[in-house]
């Protein structure tokens, strides 16, 4: 990859990959240097650490050497963490968040996505509460 080529862009795709790679794999201990297919290290520490900033994840910690990622290590997710993940876990539900933030021209950022989420799930629980009314 050329250097010109590397910019560290916030990926909404490459923050809901790590939420869930850190909710199937983080035991009791610290995440090192925890992979994404298709991601460099670079890339993915960085969004660890935009990640962690939002509060997100309970740490995150980076090692540098020569100017350059050494190594990172992240911990679990938070309550928040885990409640942003289950809103936007399931494939399809994601697509349709992200179809109605793009096609609305909206800023594609976590109180964006929550707000969209939430309106959808508001949907369905009113769907819901509407036919146990009626049943």
């Amino acid at each position: 990859m050329k250097e010109e080529d590397h910019e560290m862009k916030r990926n909404m795709d490459l923050v809901r990959l790590i939420l869930l790679e850190i909710e199937n794999i983080y035991q009791s201990t610290a995440i090192y240097n925890l992979t994404i297919d298709g991601y460099d290290a670079e890339m993915v520490a960085y969004h660890c650490k935009i990640i962690h900033e939002a509060g997100l994840i309970s740490d995150y910690k980076a090692q540098y050497a020569d100017n350059k990622l050494y190594g990172f290590g992240v911990g679990s997710l938070t309550w928040d963490g885990n409640d942003f993940l289950d809103k936007i876990r399931d494939d399809s539900q994601w697509k349709k968040i992200k179809d109605a933030i793009t096609e609305k021209g909206l800023p594609m950022v976590i109180e964006t996505i929550k707000l969209v989420a939430n309106a959808f799930i508001s949907t369905a629980v009113t769907g819901i509460t509407t036919s146990i009314l009626k049943g």
